[in-house]
């Protein structure tokens, strides 16, 4: 070898390490890009992403290198408020021109990005242009209250952790949310997405610090606050869900009766008869409902169905206000020949079935599951528990994957198989017996993304092919049982309510959850009957407010040295796979006080620090 080759790759090999390190740095700032805080100012974050699409320019072609600087000091001459009528055109104009005329992707899909928020954010860049300022609302917060549907004061119930006042964090908890328990198992947890923590290492576990608290002090264990002192109304509640005893029991708070309705056996709806038990224990559960249930004066009647033992009219005649929290319990089934087969059944309906101790014996059955979302996992991971031989999930695509990657992760582990890219033909069915006996699937290839940013398909050019199956899953949605409500105004099987939660055209009837939303999760649903309860309370005239008794701690500075963050571990997967017993083991008190310690409290330093108090 020669001398100027080796001059040529030790030039390499340093150019390699250098890249390396630079790759650390960047896995480190992408977590900045995650933890962007929401109400930041729209235009301000795509001045960033401009920036940094400045930054890879090459310099070769005169409309990147030049035409994005340009673009820059216009959206910063908007920022500022320098900006004229003729500024946002002339931008316009000129990315049309970048996006155009630029050698490579760099150009495009900056100038592209740009022309996206002016129409995106139209009505922010003309508060900008004339007021000189971001338009109304649009200020940061602390981020995992914000993220949180029911806006649970997260540091304030992690500063109570730190302190070990495990009684004082259930209770703040339920200033918001009166499921302390199952959130701490089931919530899928969207406060952690945008945790400011990611900046120095990863966001918080924030669902596992509720659940160490909750373990250590049982929340029937907690007394409740006080209610206020009655005052003679009485609400009707349809459905005992998370949406309907979060209702009944803020407004037991506020001292009115409530009068709970269900056609089950117990309590709990799809919490109970829809959440598999290796997630939530229901002895767990009866936590949360005993200590709801204990509030105030709220009377239970369970195996009630309304339109059979007593008519919407009826509660309405005998009730001040009355408030439907119907859930979205019934399973779909699709519209392919075979979808209404015997062995056939939507994934709902299945969990519903084990939940009831009815659920078919699976045992070396090879079971077929379609759909990919989080009642997906659960109905795929129950499977495996009734002793399936094998479980296939299909979907369409991969962005039909929506559940959980560590639900997805756990099912894996269990033994479930996946596969993608498949579209259904149909479901072969025996002549004789009228069961599924195999799936018809059509391989697909992924197209162009589609304005969400999501993959499209189209067949593939190879041949469809027949997969046998003994039993078939359909998870492919959900929608409420309607029936019994014919006068209920509603569309595509959906209550129409507006933002108060008031049904269109029926004074003193309010409805929220998975009713009006279609299927949602618990911690939405939660959100749903607080804010329906707040408004029941003012159409009767009143505008109480509801306190948990317990202060934060005070703040101390987080030195924000990088620690790992600490994880929720499962059982081992061969172990777990063979009974319903719960799947998760406890966080020791190690772990939670050090979790908890990772805290930078942004409900006090940072841009989302709140004004004024909270909750005491």
């Amino acid at each position: 070898m020669s001398p100027e080759e080796v001059i040529v790759i030790r030039k390499l090999a340093k150019r390699g390490n250098m890249n390396d390190r630079m790759d650390v740095v960047l896995n480190k700032f992408r977590s900045r890009i995650n933890s962007y805080p929401p109400g930041m100012c729209p235009l301000v974050m795509y001045r960033s992403i401009l920036q940094m699409s400045m930054n890879q320019s090459c310099g070769k072609c005169v409309p990147c290198r030049d035409g994005l600087v340009e673009v820059d000091r216009l959206l910063g001459s908007i920022l500022n408020g320098d900006a004229t009528e003729e500024t946002i055109p002339k931008m316009r104009k000129l990315c049309e021109m970048i996006a155009m005329t630029s050698d490579c992707a760099v150009g495009v899909v900056a100038a592209n990005t740009v022309l996206d928020s002016l129409n995106e954010f139209a009505d922010e860049y003309e508060s900008h242009v004339k007021d000189r300022c971001c338009a109304e609302n649009v200020v940061q917060t602390v981020p995992c209250m914000t993220l949180c549907p029911a806006h649970v004061d997260v540091p304030g119930y992690i500063a109570l952790i730190k302190e070990k006042d495990y009684a004082g964090a259930v209770n703040m908890i339920r200033d918001r949310n009166p499921f302390p328990t199952a959130c701490a198992m089931i919530c899928e947890h969207p406060c952690e997405r945008k945790c400011r923590r990611s900046i120095v290492d990863a966001p918080i576990n924030i669902r596992g610090l509720k659940k160490y608290a909750v373990d250590q002090v049982r929340a029937n264990d907690v007394k409740t606050p006080k209610p206020n002192v009655s005052t003679g109304k009485r609400i009707a509640v349809v459905g005992s869900g998370p949406s309907g005893l979060t209702a009944a029991y803020f407004l037991a708070l506020m001292g009115h009766a409530v009068d709970v309705y269900d056609e089950h056996e117990k309590p709990g709806g799809m919490l109970r008869y829809g959440i598999p038990e290796y997630r939530l224990p229901k002895e767990r559960l009866d936590e949360d409902i005993e200590a709801i249930l204990s509030t105030g004066d709220i009377s239970l009647h369970c195996g009630t169905k309304i339109g059979r033992e007593v008519t919407l009219e009826e509660l309405r005649a005998t009730h001040d206000a009355v408030y439907l929290g119907l859930g979205a319990q019934i399973g779909n089934r699709m519209p392919v020949d075979g979808a209404d087969a015997p062995n056939a059944i939507p994934a709902a309906d299945f969990l519903q079935e084990a939940a009831n101790g009815t659920a078919p014996d699976l045992t070396g059955k090879k079971v077929v599951l379609i759909g990919g979302g989080n009642v997906a996992m659960d109905a795929a991971r129950t499977a495996v528990r009734l002793g399936a031989e094998t479980i296939h999930v299909f979907t369409r695509k991969r962005d039909d994957y929506t559940a959980l990657e560590s639900e997805i992760e756990s099912a894996m582990q269990e033994g479930v198989r996946f596969r993608t890219l498949l579209a259904f033909l149909n479901f072969e069915t025996n002549r004789e017996t009228g069961m599924v006996q195999a799936v018809w699937l059509q391989p697909q290839i992924v197209g162009p993304l589609d304005e969400r940013g999501m993959v499209t398909t189209e067949h593939s050019s190879n041949y469809p092919y027949r997969f046998v199956c003994d039993y078939l899953i359909l998870a492919v949605g959900q929608r409420s049982d309607l029936g019994a409500f014919s006068d209920l105004p509603s569309e595509r099987g959906r209550v129409l309510a507006d933002e108060t939660c008031q049904v269109e055209g029926m004074e003193g009837v309010f409805s929220g959850g998975d009713c009006v939303s279609g299927p949602s999760t618990a911690i939405r649903a939660i959100a749903a009957g607080q804010v329906a309860a707040f408004n029941i309370d003012e159409y009767l005239g009143y505008h109480h407010k509801v306190s948990c008794g317990v202060r934060v701690p005070d703040a101390v500075p987080n030195n924000c040295i990088p620690t790992g963050r600490a994880e929720i571990e499962e059982r081992d997967p061969f172990e777990r796979r063979e009974d319903f017993a719960h799947v998760e083991c406890p966080m020791t008190a190690e772990e939670a006080e050090r979790e908890s310690g990772r805290c930078l409290r942004c409900d006090v330093y940072g841009c989302g620090s709140m004004e004024g108090g909270r909750g005491q």
